[in-house]
């Protein structure tokens, strides 16, 4: 089960509020549709990202996929236990395969992303 406080974006992307910091990583159902991880490029610490852009991109066995940020902030650290083992995203994509921390520069745009519900609802629209 995913945790209360995880917003999701439409492109399978979550950020994981914690005061002006939110945690970027990519949702069970995505890991799931590449198959096994091999490669994540991550992104670098300290530039601002823009929500609804590229931060970082996943090749697996099956495709290479963009990861797209569901906020703006600055990144102020990311996962580099990833580029040894990026397959601890399939193992645990709402834990311990995390993939960057940003500084929140606008907690309004947590608004426009969806609940676990939701998202829910999402992915099953998506599937049929």
């Amino acid at each position: 089960m995913n945790p209360d406080n995880i917003k999701y974006h439409k492109e399978h992307t979550w950020v994981k509020v914690s005061g002006q910091k939110g945690t970027i990583g990519i949702t069970d159902y995505a890991q799931d549709s590449l198959g096994d991880i091999v490669y994540i490029d991550l992104p670098e610490v300290d530039i601002s990202v823009e929500a609804n852009s590229e931060i970082s991109e996943i090749e697996s066995t099956k495709a290479t996929s963009s990861v797209i940020s569901p906020v703006s902030g600055k990144i102020l650290e990311v996962n580099e236990d990833l580029s040894e083992s990026p397959e601890i995203i399939n193992e645990d994509a709402y834990g311990k395969g995390w993939i960057a921390v940003v500084e929140l520069e606008n907690l309004s745009e947590l608004d426009d992303l969806m609940d676990e519900s939701e998202y829910e609802k999402y992915v099953e629209e998506e599937a049929k």
